[in-house]
């Protein structure tokens, strides 16, 4: 028996943060725990979860919430350190004066949506071994219709926020992170709706949109779209100073340096911060991350790795990226929206909100992977582009009986600051952000 390994898991992660509505989180975790990844596809909300089983440990995961892990060695065995975030495991290891065997490039994100079983047997311990737990069916829909596809789009999509609304954000006051575009325009007005139909007083809504030095396409749209529903008095816009923008700071919170997250997470930080400073007390905020990746709505021609053909081919690209088994698969993070989440939840998560886009759900998910893109676009980038705004406004319609306006699309970095304080402010190159992540850990 002296000879023999003995291994240590430590979960750091905090299962209040979970949001399941069909069993409680002991119950979730015993699903886990069975390995049997239809079973666990059925757990209803957004959580990350962890269990083991003598040397067996397995952890899963939706979008919404980040997971890491590490393996530290210690005499007697290994030391599987599992939690949100890169600084929260070294400081953990720093206690254990293991601090020696860290570098941040050694801890592995959990890839959402998969089943990630690892076996602690001791030096080495083998790679992780993925099973994909959700299994959406490309273009299993039948209709080409913008119109029928929308009304069951956001029509699920509205079930999700009205759970949320009945079951976890059951009272006090409730945050859009509202730049009037398709996505936060859609979970707005869904929640307004929702708020009517639950019996609930509409004000407990607020529609918080960023303008920095008073510029930014964003606050005029929001107060465009607004303005011509008979909503206005929702809004309530946020002005800052340049000075406030901290690209640095937002590496240290989001821990990663892709330049796009980044200066989405910066404006994201900066709309939080100045919503904390004024409501102390406030807890929920729900925004509409995500939309872009269900209905593939990014400029494809700025990227040089992808083409219409990859995008319409390849199952929830935008969410996960090329997969846990493409060559492009980094060892330190998942890909796409599932690596890329941390730019609204990290902010939202170190001010002390719970911050909520129904958008990343699997049930929303689900359905816009059924969609049959490559029949409604036949390969046309335009068409492509414009299929979201017919399927969203349609959709609302429906289930709203509002007719939403409908504005081009734009990126939240780019609307809440004039185009000479970005250039400004933000490098050009991924290198600096690099560059700064690694400096917190020398």
């Amino acid at each position: 028996m002296s000879n023999q390994y003995l291994s240590k898991v430590v979960d750091l992660t905090n299962p209040e943060k979970n949001v399941i509505y069909n069993m409680s989180h002991e119950e979730a975790v015993d699903v886990l725990r069975s390995g049997d990844a239809e079973a666990v596809r059925r757990i209803d909300g957004q959580f990350s979860l962890v269990s083991v089983e003598g040397k067996t440990v397995r952890m899963a995961r939706s979008i919404g919430r980040p997971m890491r892990y590490f393996i530290a060695k210690r005499p007697d065995g290994p030391n599987l350190i599992i939690a949100e975030r890169i600084d929260t495991i070294y400081n953990y290891l720093k206690q254990e004066g293991l601090e020696d065997q860290f570098h941040p490039s050694y801890t592995r994100m959990v890839p959402a949506h998969y089943i990630t079983r690892i076996e602690l047997l001791g030096c080495p311990d083998p790679n992780p071994v993925y099973e994909r737990f959700f299994k959406p069916e490309r273009n299993r829909l039948n209709s080409g219709d913008p119109e029928s596809i929308g009304k069951l789009y956001i029509g699920t999509l509205y079930d999700e926020i009205r759970k949320w609304l009945q079951f976890r954000a059951k009272s006090g006051p409730v945050g859009v992170a509202f730049s009037a575009g398709i996505d936060s325009g859609s979970v707005f007005l869904l929640t307004y709706h929702a708020l009517r139909e639950l019996g609930e007083s509409p004000s407990r809504l607020k529609a918080f949109t960023l303008s920095v030095d008073g510029a930014g396409e964003d606050l005029m749209q929001a107060r465009s779209f607004l303005g011509k529903l008979g909503l206005d008095y929702f809004l309530e816009p946020v002005e800052a100073d340049y000075s406030i923008l901290d690209w640095k700071k937002t590496v240290r919170i989001v821990e990663d340096y892709k330049p796009l997250d980044i200066q989405a997470a910066t404006m994201n930080l900066a709309l939080v911060e100045a919503v904390r400073s004024r409501y102390p007390d406030w807890k929920y905020i729900i925004e509409g991350d995500g939309g872009d990746e269900n209905l593939k709505d990014y400029p494809i021609e700025e990227n040089p790795e992808l083409t219409i053909k990859s995008v319409l081919n390849n199952l929830m690209l935008y969410h996960e990226g090329w997969g846990v088994d493409s060559i492009k698969h980094s060892l330190t993070y998942s890909g796409g929206l599932s690596r890329g989440y941390m730019r609204t939840y990290a902010p939202g998560d170190r001010l002390g909100f719970e911050v909520f886009s129904p958008y990343t759900l699997p049930n929303v998910i689900e359905i816009s992977e059924g969609i049959p893109f490559i029949d409604m676009t036949g390969w046309d980038h335009n068409k492509l582009y414009e299929l979201k705004g017919k399927i969203v406004s349609y959709g609302i319609k429906k289930v709203t009986g509002i007719t939403m306006p409908v504005f081009p699309k734009r990126r939240f970095q780019h609307g809440a600051a004039s185009l000479s304080s970005f250039k400004k402010h933000f490098p050009g190159l991924e290198t600096a952000y690099r560059k700064e992540f690694l400096s917190n850990y020398e």
